[in-house]
């Protein structure tokens, strides 16, 4: 039975990540050889052997949990019959769809990171979890605040991240537990993903992405800026520049999904956040998750 395969983002590395893969399928191994050559370093040494810090540096936590996702489900051969992934992890959805050969998927990852290491360098940002309040409250208290703070990530109901300004966002932290939020918490980030903060990033990413070769999808790509279906390669592109400034509407994928009769899931890549939020969504679905095969 095909599945909806979905794919996560920048948090879910780990020490050790993918060395299973790499030991026991050649296909894999060849993968991982080739990611080392277009990175121009042995990323696969950090990701098996590096140190919790040395997978938080952006230039390497992005293309390891994408080489993590993108191998996996080329090893697995998975068939799937919608794909999405949350933020990063739209680029390995785009892969597993067909959207994007592996190669330039990795190139457009690396280009990523290396734009948002940049912007994040312009001006200190910050990210902060938001926790019990609805979607509504925490968007009216962002905008009620001086400085660039806006609603980034909706993971779930009831969870909800914020990003921009290190000052903004701490004053809203600050009004949202006054509101009733059960928790406001800074989270160990270094930069103001997913909000006007990221523009620079943004446009030096775009000139990649229209340079890239995008094609026809197999199947059905649900894009993080408006939580839709797509197939059309003009479509995806502009979703997918517009994406580094644009919030994660993983609840809106996730319930999108659930309307068009979509209820089992399969997780591909390095941890189970995935599986936690899409179950707290749709009490329907059925979900699983793989780190390895």
């Amino acid at each position: 039975m095909k599945k909806v395969c979905v794919f996560p983002g920048q948090g879910a590395q780990y020490s050790g990540m993918g060395r299973d893969l790499y030991e026991n399928s050649a296909e894999a191994r060849n993968l991982f050889e080739r990611a080392n050559e277009i990175l121009g370093f042995r990323i696969t040494d950090v990701m098996f052997d590096g140190s919790a810090e040395e997978l938080r540096q952006t230039k390497v936590t992005q293309p390891a949990v994408f080489l993590h996702s993108a191998v996996l489900a080329k090893v697995l051969g998975v068939e799937p019959l919608a794909v999405a992934g949350h933020s990063l992890g739209e680029f390995s959805a785009l892969v597993v769809a067909g959207a994007l050969s592996f190669e330039d998927g990795l190139r457009l990852v690396a280009k990523r990171a290396e734009a948002m290491q940049k912007a994040c360098e312009l001006e200190q940002g910050g990210m902060a979890a938001v926790i019990s309040l609805p979607d509504s409250v925490v968007e009216e208290v962002c905008q009620g605040v001086e400085g660039v703070v806006v609603a980034a990530n909706y993971n779930c109901p009831g969870q909800l991240v914020i990003s921009g300004a290190v000052s903004a966002v701490n004053e809203a932290c600050e009004k949202l537990k006054a509101a009733g939020a059960r928790r406001a918490l800074a989270l160990p980030v270094g930069g103001a993903f997913h909000s006007p903060l990221m523009e620079p990033a943004r446009k030096e990413l775009a000139e990649a992405i229209e340079n890239a070769d995008f094609k026809q999808p197999i199947c059905p790509i649900y894009q993080n800026v408006d939580a839709l279906p797509h197939t059309s390669p003009e479509e995806i592109k502009a979703n997918l520049i517009a994406q580094l400034t644009a919030p994660v509407r993983w609840t809106q994928i996730v319930e999108n999904m659930a309307k068009n009769g979509m209820k089992d899931f399969l997780e591909l890549g390095p941890g189970t956040v995935l599986q936690g939020l899409i179950r707290k969504i749709s009490t329907e679905a059925s979900v699983e998750s793989k780190a390895n095969f």
